[in-house]
């Protein structure tokens, strides 16, 4: 609708112009004929003098008529120039508020998805391979363990691996010890995940890092979740060490961002992102992410839009799923704008 409000103000622009163009052209013709008029009646002499009166008025006629054709143009004009500027807003307004929409749905997405890992954890830090390992500290034990993560993984081909570490930080289990050779053994007493899921309350708790890149893993960047694995698997039990599980962030993050329902016109003019707390960009549709670049958003409410210049934000916290609270990320579309209302940078809409 918004686009034929803009079609139907730049058709009557044109109308008009090209209809008082039309009168301005035969108002001309009509001041010239009253001159010659009044030239002829001058050589008739008295014979003419009336036609000369009403050459004379014909000329005064013109020239009411032209009055009123610049009256009418400017008229028009200046109220064509506000449908106009109505449209556009119009059309900016729909596609912020539309965008942010799209916003919110790509970081409802992913904490859908990261919703599950966490479930994930949870469970799986209560399987009796994981439990035995820590408490009966052998190289059986171990083996089972990590045939046990590796059958896990061949059903949940989301993660990089799955490590079980003992009290004091040392990795004694993992899923893909022949991808992943120097992950047994692995000192991760220092790293956040471990001391966090060490740190957690009870069974029912997890921990959730931002995204990082892990060296072990091929450098490879990372969702990583943990929780307490807890003597019999209790839900209060005794802490024996930790789980970590290592979702494979970047090309599941891509999907998203990239899937986001756009026109192939959009799509070429606009870049979907995922930022976290910090505002660093950490999933962009258009390259991949260095996981250093700081998107400057100016986002003062849950969801919202703004333009500055040629560019339109549109952005939406994220609302979090169930149990899982988010991390305070971003869903963040970016997109060209042409000129007119707004265009330098004076709107803003929250929601």
């Amino acid at each position: 609708m918004q686009d034929d409000i803009l079609k139907l103000a730049f058709e009557v622009s044109r109308i008009t112009g090209e209809k008082i163009a039309v009168i301005d052209r035969i108002m001309m013709r009509t001041r010239m004929l009253s001159m010659n008029a009044r030239l002829e009646s001058t050589r008739a002499g008295e014979a003419g003098l009336g036609f000369g009166v009403v050459a004379r008025e014909m000329g005064v006629v013109a020239e009411e008529v032209n009055a009123l054709s610049a009256q009418l143009q400017s008229e028009i004009a200046a109220n064509t120039a506000r449908i106009e500027s109505a449209g556009r807003h119009m059309m900016q307004e729909f596609k912020g508020q539309r965008f942010a929409d799209l916003a919110r749905n790509v970081v409802e997405i992913i904490d859908r998805n990261l919703y599950e890992r966490s479930c994930d954890v949870r469970w799986w830090a209560t399987d009796s391979a994981m439990v035995g390992v820590l408490q009966q500290k052998t190289l059986e034990a171990s083996a089972y363990a990590c045939e046990r993560l590796a059958t896990i993984l061949r059903s949940y081909t989301v993660y990089l691996d799955l490590w079980v570490a003992d009290r004091s930080g040392r990795v004694v289990a993992t899923g893909r010890g022949s991808r992943f050779p120097n992950a047994i053994n692995q000192n991760v007493s220092e790293t956040e995940w471990f001391k966090s899921g060490l740190a957690t309350r009870s069974g029912d708790d997890f921990a959730v890092c931002d995204i990082t890149r892990n060296g072990v893993l091929g450098n490879a960047q990372v969702a990583t979740y943990s929780t307490a694995i807890r003597k019999g698997g209790a839900t209060d039990g005794e802490v024996l060490g930790v789980l970590g599980i290592f979702f494979d962030w970047e090309p599941q993050a891509r999907d998203i961002v990239q899937g986001v329902a756009l026109t192939e016109a959009e799509r070429a003019e606009t870049r979907v992102m995922l930022l976290n707390s910090k505002h660093q960009v950490i999933a962009a549709s258009d390259k991949s992410c260095s996981l250093s670049e700081v998107y400057p958003i100016k986002s003062d409410a849950k969801q919202g839009f703004y333009q500055e210049g040629q560019r339109m934000v549109c952005y939406a916290l994220t609302p979090g799923y169930e149990t899982y609270q988010g991390l305070g990320w971003y869903g963040c579309i970016e997109s060209k704008v042409g000129g007119g209302a707004g265009g330098d940078g004076s709107f803003q809409v929250k929601h």
